[in-house]
């Protein structure tokens, strides 16, 4: 089947053509021909063939102007097949055609990325767009694809980052537009409706008073602080149109409130965060100087300050350095993941040390008031050697000095760690050396040369940097997760019952009992803690129990697999010990502070205490006995 539409190339900018039979605008002409022949348009063709209704002429209604812009009237050819008239059409959807839309006053781009398809003869039969990954038979298909807007927005993420592409907003986020502008209105209306019906004063406070909390609760959900809410206190007259099962809302609990109030006590100061940052940031900066002058030394000096010898690898070392690279480019696009400080701009091979990373509690916000050590983890292309290790601590000092000079910072080794030390202002960074070559078995040359790093400091390294990335993705953005983690974290260095648990067992339990939760319910820090508890008094950490599976691992391996029996017996029933004291109210108790004292209520006068209104013959200020 084919159609045939005869327009003019002339495009009349400002006339917008609507097809009267679909009622579609369309910008311009070629617009409109893409419409025409167009899935969409023929089916609603077909359909009003099949029930007789009468179809309108194909000639376009021109809006904004008094002349057509088609000179012809587009004619459509039909093709029995199997007793139904099938109109020709190439499967595209409404989306795909608003996106091919040109936009008016819009030059074409991209030309050199559109390939011609030619015939045997040499004829050209179709073109295929490169970036696009479509192929299209018509040349003003062609000229129309590259003036609209998916060509253009193809166009500026691959090849030019500069090229201007207004944004429309989607389908999805005009319907939530309008839904919202709905629910305002159905607002707006009820509470008018309410006030213009308002009886009496007394019943007028109430219903004031019930908008204020109305308008509380939308606030908590605007900011995200939306938890279970009880449904104890039904919406007289029935609940709003636009609130959907109710009305429920929760109040802060005394559980909250508590768990907060210690929270705010042991979270860093501004000035111990700014402090971390500072040394922190001058660690990477100098670290990133000594790469540059390593990469600037010549190549066969910089492997044997790398290897300590000048053979070269073997094809191994470059599948390792593939590794590397992927590794670097793991960001996140939603901007979150800063930790990367990649040193690598051109990819050479001469760069041996390609980037620093942020681990530990720093990389994941979890710093506790009174924290002074930090951790950064340095990838290297080959395997990391103490004559590496000696080269870099050699060299630090003056890049710290140029990049801080007001500061005095002292760099040491620490060949057990598998690394350097940078302290100042009271405050140790360790840097640690790793490599993606560490995850192989030990080779031949590897084995035998003592010249290498621990293997295992720098396997945990990597491991460092896997759960960074877990934690980032999993636990960060998790509603009062990151919190009860400093919690616990205090827990542990106040009891020594929980000082065995681990840190990174630690996260996972949390993570692994909060995200459990059904439905979408997000639980309050005194709730989130409850649950925590309540999980392991049930005897996840026992030796029968269920277990923390670790996820950064092969094979999910237990993640508290260090503690002995007795020590996980001993942490039920510290768990169990602490679900007592947190029913019986007295969680201070768990968190280690003084109780918080009675929040002061306000007076709001109460309905069921207002007194009958009284008769003629008796007087107001009688009681009822």
């Amino acid at each position: 089947m084919a159609a045939s539409v005869a327009v003019t190339s002339q495009n009349r900018a400002g006339n917008s053509l609507r097809c009267q039979l679909c009622d579609v605008t369309c910008t311009g002409n070629d617009a409109y021909a893409a419409h025409i022949r167009g899935a969409k348009h023929q089916k609603v063709v077909l359909l009003h063939t099949k029930l007789g209704k009468p179809i309108p002429p194909q000639e376009p209604e021109v809006i904004g102007g008094a002349r057509k812009s088609v000179s012809s009237t587009p004619k459509i050819n039909f093709v029995q097949s199997g007793g139904l008239g099938i109109p020709a059409g190439n499967g595209d959807t409404s989306k795909e055609e608003e996106e091919e839309t040109p936009e008016p006053d819009i030059q074409p781009v991209g030309q050199d990325y559109i390939e011609e398809i030619k015939s045997d003869d040499g004829k050209v039969i179709s073109f295929n767009c490169k970036l696009c990954e479509c192929r299209f038979n018509d040349p003003n298909a062609k000229e129309m694809h590259m003036k609209g807007r998916r060509h253009r927005l193809q166009y500026k993420k691959k090849v030019n980052p500069d090229l201007v592409v207004d944004v429309k907003p989607s389908l999805r986020q005009r319907k939530i537009q309008e839904e919202k502008m709905r629910r305002a209105a159905l607002r707006e209306e009820f509470w008018a409706r309410r006030h213009y019906n308002m009886p009496e004063d007394e019943e007028g406070m109430y219903w004031e008073d019930r908008r204020r909390y109305e308008e509380e609760y939308m606030e908590m959900v605007r900011r995200g602080n939306m938890g279970p809410y009880p449904r104890g206190r039904p919406f007289p007259g029935g609940a709003p149109p636009y609130f959907q099962g109710g009305m429920p809302r929760r109040t802060e609990s005394s559980d909250d409130r508590h768990v907060m109030a210690r929270h705010s006590e042991i979270y860093p100061k501004e000035e111990e965060l700014q402090s971390i940052q500072r040394i922190v940031s001058h660690t990477e900066r100098a670290l990133k100087n000594v790469s540059d002058q390593l990469a600037e030394a010549k190549p066969k000096e910089g492997q044997a300050a790398a290897a300590g010898q000048t053979t070269t690898k073997s094809d191994s070392t470059t599948t390792s350095k593939s590794d590397i690279e992927k590794t670097l480019e793991q960001q996140k696009e939603d901007g979150r993941d800063n930790q990367l400080f990649s040193f690598q701009q051109d990819r050479d091979a001469n760069r041996i040390l390609k980037g620093v990373m942020r681990v530990g509690h720093l990389a994941k916000g979890l710093l506790l008031r009174g924290d002074t050590n930090v951790e950064l983890v340095v990838l290297c292309a080959d395997k990391p050697t103490l004559t590496l290790l000696k080269k870099v601590v050699e060299l630090l000092p003056a890049a710290l000095k140029q990049v801080a000079s007001e500061n005095t910072y002292t760099v040491t080794i620490n060949a057990a760690e598998a690394g350097l030390i940078v302290a100042g202002e009271g405050l140790t960074v360790l840097v640690q050396f790793t490599s993606p070559v560490m995850r192989e078995q030990e080779a031949a040359s590897g084995g035998l040369d003592r010249d290498v790093l621990s293997r295992g400091k720098c396997l945990q390294a990597l491991a460092a940097l896997r759960h960074t990335k877990w934690f980032q993705a999993r636990a960060l953005g998790l509603h009062s997760c990151v919190v009860i983690i400093r919690i616990l974290r205090d827990l542990c260095q106040r009891v020594p019952t929980w000082s065995p648990l681990s840190s990174w067992a630690m996260e996972l339990l949390a993570e692994k009992v909060i995200s459990s939760v059904p439905g979408q319910v997000q639980l309050s820090p005194g709730d989130a803690l409850r649950r925590v508890m309540e999980a392991v008094a049930s005897g996840l950490l026992l030796p029968g129990g269920p277990g923390l599976g670790d996820p950064c691992e092969k094979d999910s391996p237990d993640a508290a697999v260090a503690l002995t029996p007795q020590q996980r017996e001993d942490l039920t029933c510290s768990a169990q010990y602490a679900l007592r004291l947190i029913a019986y109210r007295q969680i201070y108790k768990v968190l280690g502070m003084d109780p918080l004292p009675a929040p002061q209520k306000v007076f709001r006068r109460d309905r069921s205490a207002r007194k009958r209104r009284r008769s003629g013959g008796e007087q107001e200020g009688s009681e009822i006995n």
